[in-house]
Parts: C-alpha cells; sequence; structure tokens
C-alpha cells in the first residue's frame, strides 16, 4: 500500500518534509513496547505508535520500519522529526485511536506483520497439543 493511501484512509497528515508519497509499506503493526516492534515486525512494516520519542525513530532504523504513523493525535517533538528527517523515516499523523487507524488500514487490505502466525503456533502448543 502506498503511504499516499496510507494518510487518505486515516485521514492523516504528512509530518515530516520531502517524503515520497508513493513509497510502498508490505505490513502494519500497532506497538507502544519499542521490545515488541523489534521482536515482531519485519523490514516494510508501517508503524502505528502513540510513543512519540525520538527512540520510536531510532528503534524504526534498527527494525526497517518503512514508516511511522503517530495515533491519537499525537505530534512528536522536533528533535523526533529532525531524526526522522535524518534517518529518511516518513512521520504520519492520525487523530483516531490506535484500534481505529490499524483497523481502517487492514479493512484496505493492509495485512499484519505475522505475529498472529506466531501468537496462533504458541495457542497451539499451549493449549491444543495436549494429549
Amino acid at each position: 500500500m502506498k503511504l499516499r493511501k496510507v494518510l487518505e484512509l486515516i485521514e492523516g497528515k504528512l509530518i515530516t518534509k520531502n517524503v515520497d508519497l508513493n513509497q510502498e509499506v508490505q505490513m502494519g503493526c500497532g506497538a507502544d513496547l519499542m521490545s515488541d516492534v523489534l521482536a515482531f515486525t519485519h523490514e516494510g512494516t508501517l508503524l502505528m505508535s502513540g510513543l512519540t520519542n525520538p527512540q520510536v525513530v531510532r528503534t524504526a532504523e534498527m527494525a526497517g520500519i518503512k514508516a511511522i504513523v503517530f495515533v491519537r493525535g499525537k505530534i512528536p517533538p522536533s528533535e523526533t522529526v529532525a531524526l526522522a528527517e535524518e534517518k529518511g523515516i516518513p512521520l504520519l499523523a492520525s487523530k483516531y485511536t490506535m484500534f481505529e487507524t490499524c483497523g481502517r488500514l487492514y479493512q484496505a487490505g493492509l495485512p499484519s506483520c505475522g505475529l498472529f502466525e506466531l501468537t496462533l503456533r504458541r495457542w497451539r502448543e499451549a493449549f491444543e497439543n495436549k494429549g
């Protein structure tokens, strides 16, 4: 899904400058725990988060996150914006909750980052494979 379409679906705003809105994201993930971002995302992911500190950008860079959407109407401080522009990571803003932002994107066809398969495997190991 192109970032242009993401902005349209979430009725969002672009925060960073000089962004190619034709960039594609392959999947989405909503998380406020950066340890979850590192553990469960894949390169090319669009991250939805309520955290606005520079650590979100640093984590995104390490995880290969393509772009970040700040949810719940949050606007990042200038140091976060500056770091994202330096690293080439687009920042977007959504007035909606994380739940609704993710839901709008999922409903439009953006798949999740694969956590469901991991969760399902753990569920089966814990509850269904007990003879």
